[in-house]
């Protein structure tokens, strides 16, 4: 397995300095945030898009340090039924085209959601089969926004050259478990595949391991990120939980450094189930700890990481 890192982690950083933090740190590769619900601190779309001659500096400032692309990521929603949604599609359509031309075959980003019927102007993830009202909205979602969409987006993916979009299974999206991901697959291609990021799945009630064998040769690239479940306010609440993210306390789950919400044992098994499903490539720390500082949560996520990996084998 390699170490990799989503360079929104350390946003906060320089590109020099967040390159030279990679390879001090033992990171061999780098996952860079293109737009969307990025800011894209160490990335200029427009200007990579423009210019070959800062495409091959790019990629030059890499290598000298040792380092490669895992990715590029535009997570969004490009269905939203809004005007961000057409922002977000445009994004999208750009990074993959940057994919290409900088010989990057996979692109992390989510499904996206549109609305419940042809009239609503915000995003609506349906969860449950009732009221009947449910299955009506859904059926449009599919039909109408989301399979249109995938189509013609795997489509321009091929012709630009990037073999797979790995899609993060997320709640508030309209692929966000094992089954909804098998679907848009069965019905668009093997193009589409997971970005298998645990955390989202740990606070959604699902077994990471589990899916990780459910999934098979259909992970793509793997984000290596944990989540705190906080049994007590839990078990008043339930998983579903709109406290602000900031409320630590009050929460039902939050983002930890790896080793704080599982420990190295876990990460462990869950090395072997990714081995044993096939995936034997980057694992790609997101840091979303707000109580560690992200270089500290980095570092410990790494040193959890080359152990567990080692005995993975």
């Amino acid at each position: 397995m390699k170490i990799g890192l989503v360079t929104d982690s350390l946003s906060h950083l320089s590109l020099p300095d967040l390159l030279a933090f990679a390879r001090d740190n033992g990171i061999t590769m780098l996952e860079f945030g293109c737009g969307n619900w990025s800011q894209a601190p160490h990335l200029d779309l427009d200007g990579l898009l423009a210019s070959p001659a800062a495409r091959t500096g790019f990629l030059a400032d890499l290598a000298a340090h040792g380092l490669a692309l895992s990715a590029l990521n535009c997570s969004g929603n490009p269905l939203h039924p809004g005007d961000s949604g057409a922002r977000h599609r445009d994004v999208t359509s750009k990074t993959i085209r940057l994919a290409g031309l900088l010989g990057v075959e996979r692109v992390v980003m989510m499904s996206g959601l549109p609305g419940g019927g042809p009239a609503d102007q915000t995003s609506n993830w349906i969860t449950t089969a009732w009221p009947p009202e449910t299955a009506t909205s859904l059926a449009w979602q599919w039909d109408a926004a989301i399979l249109p969409y995938w189509s013609a987006l795997t489509a321009e993916a091929t012709a630009a050259g990037v073999k797979r979009l790995c899609l993060e299974l997320h709640g508030h999206q309209a692929v966000y478990n094992v089954a909804t991901l098998h679907r848009l697959r069965a019905a668009v291609g093997p193009v589409v595949g997971a970005n298998f990021d645990p955390s989202h799945l740990f606070w959604m009630g699902a077994d990471p391991i589990a899916a990780v064998r459910a999934l098979g040769d259909a992970i793509y690239h793997v984000h290596a990120k944990d989540t705190r479940i906080d049994t007590a306010n839990a078990a008043i609440n339930s998983a579903i939980d709109t406290t602000p993210m900031g409320n630590i306390g009050q929460r039902s789950w939050g983002y930890v450094t790896l080793g704080f919400g599982h420990g190295e044992s876990w990460w462990r098994e869950f090395c072997i189930a990714l081995r044993l499903a096939g995936y034997d490539d980057v694992l790609s720390i997101e840091h979303e700890d707000l109580l560690l500082p992200p270089e500290e949560g980095v570092r410990r996520s790494v040193q959890l990481l080359k152990t567990a990996a080692h005995f993975a084998g």
